[in-house]
């Protein structure tokens, strides 16, 4: 089970997020969206590519500050934009998308205080509207990250 501050918004008996796809987390300003195995295999299922040849068009090597160690992150476009982003559809790998991109805003980060959440929801509209997430539900989102490592050089 995840481990959270006293203040921590996992205990609350529900938290309203429903996602108004405004693309807001997918473009503008710079980050990262780790991959863990499964994420590589249902994207390049998606685009119908072999592991290696998704990696080197779509992914790069972040330093994770961890001994030396590189954790694998999907690409962004010169303008900050994710590489799947697009213009006219928005995220073009929506159904295969990572579960960085499907857990949000149940990262332990932004659960993890009250704080935290409305700084993250100022700039997400679907934050504190929509569907009621109990706090069972967001435990199993926290746990898929820990379920779902992400990859770390070495282990493609």
């Amino acid at each position: 089970m995840q481990k959270s501050s006293g203040n921590s918004l996992i205990t609350s008996k529900e938290l309203r997020f429903s996602c108004v796809r405004c693309s807001a987390c997918c473009r503008f300003e710079p980050g990262y969206v780790f991959l863990s195995g499964k994420d590589i295999s249902l994207l390049g299922s998606a685009l119908n590519m072999e592991t290696g040849e998704f990696i080197k068009a779509y992914c790069r090597w972040i330093p994770s500050g961890e001994n030396g160690k590189f954790q694998l992150s999907l690409r962004e476009k010169s303008n900050n934009d994710c590489i799947f982003w697009k213009q006219e559809k928005g995220c073009s790998v929506y159904s295969a998308r990572p579960l960085q991109c499907r857990a949000f805003p149940f990262w332990s980060s932004v659960v993890d205080s009250k704080k935290n959440w409305e700084m993250a929801a100022h700039s997400c509209p679907g934050m504190n509207q929509g569907m009621v997430h109990s706090a069972d539900s967001i435990q199993k989102w926290l746990a898929m990250r820990i379920n779902e490592p992400i990859i770390s050089r070495g282990e493609f």
